[in-house]
């Protein structure tokens, strides 16, 4: 693709969804957009740029943010978060709200699922105590595409195979043919929605716990300080926010500090 391409394509992801693409990454680009090119019978990378330059490219502009952007996942992702839930920071939020009995968790980049049905399954199997409490599991993505595949809860065998414990997957998914499919109790634990982190939130409750793992990584400084200055706000403050491995709070929001304590990136706001 020519230079100009790709340095419009970049601009417009940056100012649609945050996401940056460093120089080199046409190789990406290409490999992403073919399949728009076909699905929209363009001839080309030039005659879709063309068409994203024209007015009415809504559901173009849409497909080209849901293509670039990174949906890696997988169940129970990295262990060490989920056995952290699993022995302190839910036993520790349970006793806390013990009087309202009611938690608020928000998954901020579910991409097809895996980590807010993960979050479920681990509430359902380890958790009996919360059966009558009422858990609001918000799970939001940009890409509509990925969101509807969250809602459906079928994942090829691929996908299982990675995280998903054979005794949880024969307790909790219905087989069909080549795919599994998770129950509706589970799936009914999920609320799906579409949200732009790069952009205004919709109104949202007070969070004890808020998943934001392994998404700011694909933004800028100032992205990346303007959603963790907004969590600030919407975090309780005995909550937790819960990053990836390789994220961190540091020089970019001075109001939270790493849980030392609790093994898997766990944040906590100062004083």
């Amino acid at each position: 693709m020519i230079q100009q391409d790709f340095d419009y394509i970049r601009n417009f992801l940056r100012e649609t969804s945050a996401l940056v693409l460093d120089d080199g990454k046409q190789y990406l680009v290409e490999t992403r957009l073919i399949s728009v090119i076909r699905e929209f019978q363009l001839e080309s990378l030039s005659d879709l740029v063309l068409r994203l330059r024209g007015p009415n490219a809504t559901d173009l502009r849409n497909r080209v943010v849901e293509a670039m952007m990174t949906t890696e996942t997988s169940f129970f992702r990295d262990l060490h978060p989920f056995e952290s839930l699993r022995k302190q920071v839910l036993p520790e939020l349970i006793s806390k709200r013990q009087k309202e009995q009611r938690l608020n968790i928000w998954c901020a980049a579910s991409s097809t699922g895996q980590e807010p049905y993960s979050f479920a399954i681990l509430i359902r199997e380890h958790f009996p105590e919360l059966a009558n409490w009422k858990i609001n599991l918000l799970a939001t993505d940009l890409s509509r595409e990925v969101l509807a595949r969250a809602r459906e809860g079928k994942y090829s065998q691929i996908e299982i195979n990675r995280g998903m414990p054979a005794a949880l997957l024969l307790k909790h998914f219905q087989q069909h043919g080549t795919s599994w499919q998770l129950h509706q109790d589970i799936r009914g634990m999920v609320d799906f929605r579409e949200v732009n982190l790069a952009r205004p939130w919709p109104l949202l409750p007070r969070m004890d716990l808020v998943f934001l793992r392994n998404v700011m990584i694909y933004f800028d400084i100032e992205t990346k300080k303007s959603i963790l200055n907004r969590m600030v706000d919407l975090i309780r403050p005995d909550g937790y926010l819960l990053l990836g491995g390789a994220e961190t709070t540091f020089n970019l929001c001075e109001a939270f500090a790493r849980v030392e304590s609790i093994k898997g990136g766990f944040y906590q706001l100062v004083g």
